[in-house]
């Protein structure tokens, strides 16, 4: 077996434990939960959003970057919410056992902060098949990842999102202790209000 099938190997079953954990029919693993919500929100071509005032920079900084526009929503949120008008999840601090709702994108996080620290790195539930593939491609430079690039015929955009087969392979060891611990219970004024700050008047 190849090293490239190797490193393919460890990302795909630290996606199969994540998805098995929450209950959703599929996982993508990326870099990060910001990339996560950003796949997501490309791959549905997504022109207008609503974000909670309090969460982290980074959500509306996305709708910058790609070019959609944003409007501030007030809402007293626990462990997850949704971009307003979408069935995309920003679910950064959420780690709950059989917690994927149907029908949705779950964007997980696995920053250093988060219940299962990595580090760096993130997760995309979902329960369609179809979607799945198509986001694991994009994550991937628009290849399939367990066959080398030099070999496909590349169709479709990508980025260069994906997650390194060291930081799945770190997620593999310390996730049974992470199903063990209780988690952190998050409130919503852990976050500032982002209207308040300069940037966002």
């Amino acid at each position: 077996m190849s090293n490239n099938n190797l490193n393919f190997d460890v990302v795909a079953d630290f996606e199969k434990e994540i998805a098995s954990f929450f209950g959703s029919s599929y996982a993508i693993a990326v870099d990060c939960c910001t990339h996560g919500l950003e796949l997501c929100l490309r791959y549905q071509n997504i022109k207008y959003y609503t974000i909670p005032r309090r969460t982290y920079l980074s959500v509306p900084f996305l709708a910058h970057k790609l070019n959609i526009d944003f409007g501030w929503k007030d809402e007293e949120w626990q462990d997850y919410y949704y971009l307003g008008g979408t069935n995309i999840i920003d679910a950064a601090v959420l780690w709950k056992e059989n917690s994927y709702i149907p029908n949705t994108f779950m964007c997980l996080s696995f920053q250093f902060k988060k219940h299962l620290s990595l580090g760096r790195g993130g997760m995309i539930l979902t329960d369609d098949k179809n979607a799945a593939f198509d986001l694991k491609k994009m994550s991937y430079d628009g290849r399939i990842s367990n066959i080398p690039w030099r070999e496909q015929n590349i169709s479709s955009i990508g980025y260069h999102y994906y997650m390194t087969p060291e930081t799945a392979e770190k997620g593999l060891l310390r996730l049974p202790d992470a199903m063990k611990a209780p988690p952190k219970k998050w409130v919503v004024s852990d976050w500032p209000d982002l209207t308040k700050m300069d940037i966002f008047k």
